[in-house]
């Protein structure tokens, strides 16, 4: 396995941002230039940067970003195209109806009943306090989406080798992942001195933070008896990764708050850590888990990484188009707290007085309020979406291994859903 430097940090086998296998060697220069590459498209603060959005249907496998306004030609022979807006993504060719997590979870529903269970039993059996604190994040609206993903790769690679049933190391593994993201959740509500989650009081609110911190190591802890007690050593090394790069992630950000300088291979690097991660690691155990050979295994793992890539990038842009009742927190924290995300590193191209503000942290009365409208009209939001849809574009080239199955065109759904929250 190669091992790749770059600002100090080493990354082992892992190729976050050029969409390459996580074997292949780390593609600096790419990322490092995607958005020198894409403000030669824009002609000024405020205005369109100049590039269409092009989308296939439906059931086709690519996505793409290009500057051409005819039809392109999709992998499985279709052809559409819809031209995007300067405001938004228009998907009306990506889908036929608004596509709502149920949708895609509807394949794996059964699984997922079996999972919550599951999870009552391994999280409570021991310390009742410690299942109060972790029902208080569980019952927050979280929509397990990971676990979901653990189950629909499981099946679509499982109906790959002939699988009629998921084996008992699926379902661990789906448990321990939502048993990890948990944790994780605990701990970053603590971090961030965050008051609501998804509308609800964090856990460190409702029960002190000596708490929510020991709420959080047992489930780690947890997690970590059960993977161990899954004796498949690649697994094992994948998923003790991820609990790596969540400290990893953290420390990045924490370093680098306020930093007008921070560049957009390293808001990448960080959000790996912090959400892709975890997402490719359930993805790739998933297919190991089913006997998938190595080639099937690392496009799961690529798809994962590129779905997390996407979804925190939407995220982060939902953080400056949604309001505070929407999302549960108020808006803009992210940049209130310094944590600059792909909005603002694009904006900061634009608007020298965006720094100014920031560098300030905010001590004048209704900077933030400033800085947020300069975020918007100085294109910020627009690149984000554009680079959301690239990441979007790579997950959706990665199922082309899968046969189609209903487990697939829900792997599609999730990838078309993330990207309808900001159309």
């Amino acid at each position: 396995m190669m091992s790749v430097t770059g600002k100090g940090i080493d990354f082992a086998g892992k190729n976050l941002v050029s969409g390459c296998s996580s074997n292949a060697s780390f593609d600096w220069y790419t990322v490092r230039n995607y958005a020198k590459a894409n403000s030669n498209n824009s002609n000024g603060c405020g205005r369109g940067h100049g590039r269409k959005l092009v989308c296939c249907k439906r059931r086709s496998t690519q996505c793409r970003v290009s500057s051409m306004k005819t039809a392109q030609p999709t992998v499985n022979g279709g052809t559409h195209a819809i031209e995007g807006l300067t405001t938004g993504l228009n998907l009306k060719g990506y889908s036929e109806a608004p596509i709502s997590p149920a949708r895609f979870f509807e394949a794996v529903a059964d699984d997922l009943l079996i999972l919550n269970k599951n999870l009552q039993s391994i999280v409570g059996a021991e310390n009742p306090v410690l299942m109060s604190a972790a029902e208080q994040i569980f019952s927050a609206g979280g929509k397990r989406m990971r676990p979901a993903l653990v189950f629909l790769v499981s099946r679509a690679t499982a109906e790959l080798l002939g699988l009629k049933e998921l084996t008992v190391k699926h379902r661990r593994l789906a448990e321990i992942i939502e048993m990890i993201h948990t944790a994780s959740l605990i701990h970053d509500d603590v971090l961030d001195e965050s008051d609501l989650r998804r509308g609800k009081k964090t856990v460190h609110q409702m029960f002190g933070t000596r708490v929510a911190v020991l709420a959080g190591d047992f489930m780690f802890a947890q997690s970590s008896w059960y993977l161990a007690n899954l004796e498949n050593i690649e697994v094992i090394k994948l998923i003790s990764q991820v609990i790596k790069d969540f400290a990893s992630g953290e420390i990045k950000q924490a370093s680098s708050l306020f930093d007008c300088d921070v560049q957009l291979d390293e808001y990448l690097i960080k959000s790996y850590y912090k959400t892709a991660s975890l997402i490719a690691a359930s993805t790739k155990g998933a297919a190991i888990f089913s006997g998938a050979d190595s080639s099937v295994t690392e496009k799961m793992y690529e798809y994962g990484k590129n779905l997390g890539l996407s979804f925190q990038v939407v995220d982060d842009i939902l953080d400056f188009t949604q309001s505070a009742e929407q999302l549960g927190k108020p808006a803009g924290s992210d940049l209130a707290k310094g944590n600059l995300t792909a909005p603002v590193i694009f904006a900061l191209e634009k608007e020298p007085k965006l720094r100014d503000i920031i560098e300030s942290e905010f001590s004048e009365v209704g900077s933030l309020d400033e800085a947020i409208n300069l975020v918007k009209s100085c294109g910020g939001i627009e690149r984000a979406q554009e680079l959301a849809k690239e990441k979007a574009d790579l997950a959706i080239q990665s199922l082309q291994c899968l046969p189609q199955s209903v487990f697939r065109l829900a792997l599609e759904d999730m990838v078309a859903y993330n990207l309808q929250r900001i159309a």
